[in-house]
């Protein structure tokens, strides 16, 4: 059977999405074949309005409606305590946790030979700079000052990787304090998909590196 090409694009446009297989797709392009066409424009129009009124974060990197984000914007967030995640999906999962008081780097991905991604493909370069100008403000930072950088990839062999690249890229500013995310994580996992319990364990048992 052939199906109508209005349905099989849809299927296939779908099926590029992460995590939805051709069932998936099958099912879903019906389920809005089947909805009023007043669900399906509004869907349409949300999607289309997503590319159109969504910006990125000039400081951190994450998702915004203007240029820079909420949280960077917050006076009352430290600025010295940054978390290096690597999408914005991580940023809402900690924030979801509650009594983070710093902020956050996306890198937009991890290191990964094997896909073509390197160093140079993540806001690695943009970290640095990003510390360096908080180094060299007008309010010098004391010894006791120190900037921390919280290290929070996910504990992939990807993740571990980039971690480790980081560290070594930041460890001989001054004033830098790298740490981990503690336990509570499993290895191969993801933060977007970890408990709220599981993320808050993993944030207050952080560990220099």
């Amino acid at each position: 059977m052939q199906l109508p090409r209005a349905i099989d694009n849809l299927i296939k446009a779908l099926g590029r999405l992460p995590g939805i297989g051709p069932k998936t797709a099958s099912r879903l392009a019906f389920y809005l074949l089947n909805v009023p066409e007043a669900v399906a424009g509004e869907l349409a129009l949300a999607i289309g309005n997503v590319k159109k009124n969504t910006k990125v974060c000039r400081i951190c990197f994450g998702v915004s409606e203007t240029e820079v984000c909420g949280v960077c914007g917050d006076s009352r967030r430290n600025q010295r305590i940054i978390c290096v995640v690597e999408r914005m999906v991580d940023v809402l999962a900690l924030e979801n946790v509650g009594g983070y008081v710093g902020v956050y780097h996306v890198l937009g991905g991890v290191i990964n030979p094997l896909e073509h991604v390197g160093p140079e493909d993540l806001k690695i370069g943009e970290l640095i700079l990003r510390i360096t100008k908080i180094t060299n403000s007008n309010n010098q930072l004391e010894n006791d000052q120190n900037i921390e950088i919280i290290l929070a990839t996910n504990p992939t062999m990807e993740g571990e990787a980039t971690a480790l690249y980081i560290k070594k890229q930041v460890e001989s500013l001054p004033n830098i304090k790298v740490t981990r995310i503690g336990s509570g994580l499993p290895m191969g996992g993801d933060l977007e998909y970890a408990d709220l319990a599981t993320l808050a364990h993993a944030m207050a048992g952080r560990q220099v590196m």
